[in-house]
């Protein structure tokens, strides 16, 4: 993947209409993804009705704070929160599969530094998370909504970038990935179009693999059987232009 590809100019602009973060998926827990979603859920799951997150009760001290949303099943999260333990990490999932899976790998790693929502990342930004907050934002292979009639839906729009920004310290990244080309440009657009926000990999280029995905999910697999490559996005706000 090359890190020279820049906007094309006559990419249209899409607007936020009535977007959720998630897709519904269907499948089934495994007996052990359910048995540690019961075990372990109780201290290591937040809920909506908690309102605002108190960091530094879930996680007992002040440390730089990680958000994902929609960590499918959660391995890459698992990966860098064991590799960091001096991390905490949020992470926002639907898929109740995924989530059991994440706890059961956090329950046979002893990995203790991750808190996790069920619900709609839209939700939790709006309810739970705390304005100025969040160290890093990551987001990984986003439901592309292929077809042009449902590019509305996709979650990166200026409206929801506008809300995730608010959550971010002075100076904290926001990194995306996808492997559909055509969603990397319009996630580039729209961020690139947010004055708060400057592009870590320069003007209009995409960025290397990041550390903080260490490990290939089933996603990026997928996608290079299927000859796709993956388009990496990481941007910081702007400590000297914080108005909108």
């Amino acid at each position: 993947m090359k890190t020279t590809k820049t906007i094309p100019a006559n990419v249209p602009p899409a607007y936020l209409r009535r977007v959720r973060s998630f897709v519904c998926r269907n499948s089934r827990f495994t007996t052990a993804q359910e048995r540690a979603h019961v075990e372990m859920w109780p201290q290591f799951g937040l809920s909506l009705q908690d309102g605002v997150l108190d960091f530094q009760k879930q996680f007992g001290r002040e440390a730089p704070r990680l958000l994902e949303i929609g960590f499918g099943g959660g391995q890459s999260l698992l990966a860098i929160a064991k590799q960091q333990p001096d991390k905490d990490f949020i992470g926002i999932e639907t898929h109740k599969p995924g989530i059991g899976a994440l706890l059961l790998g956090m329950k046979q790693q002893n990995v203790t530094n991750i808190r996790l929502y069920e619900a709609d990342a839209i939700e939790v930004l709006a309810q739970c998370i705390p304005d100025a907050s969040i160290d890093s934002v990551q987001l990984f292979f986003p439901d592309p909504w292929q077809k042009r009639r449902h590019h509305a839906r996709r979650l990166i729009q200026p409206t929801f970038i506008a809300q995730v920004i608010t959550k971010l310290k002075p100076g904290g990244t926001l990194h995306l990935a996808t492997d559909w080309e055509d969603y990397a440009i319009h996630m580039m657009r729209v961020l690139s179009q947010e004055n708060r926000l400057i592009n870590l990999a320069g003007s209009a280029q995409f960025a290397a693999r990041s550390p903080y995905r260490p490990v290939v999910t089933k996603f990026e697999r997928r996608a290079e059987r299927e000859g796709r490559a993956v388009w990496e996005l990481q941007f910081a706000l702007d400590k000297k232009n914080l108005l909108p």
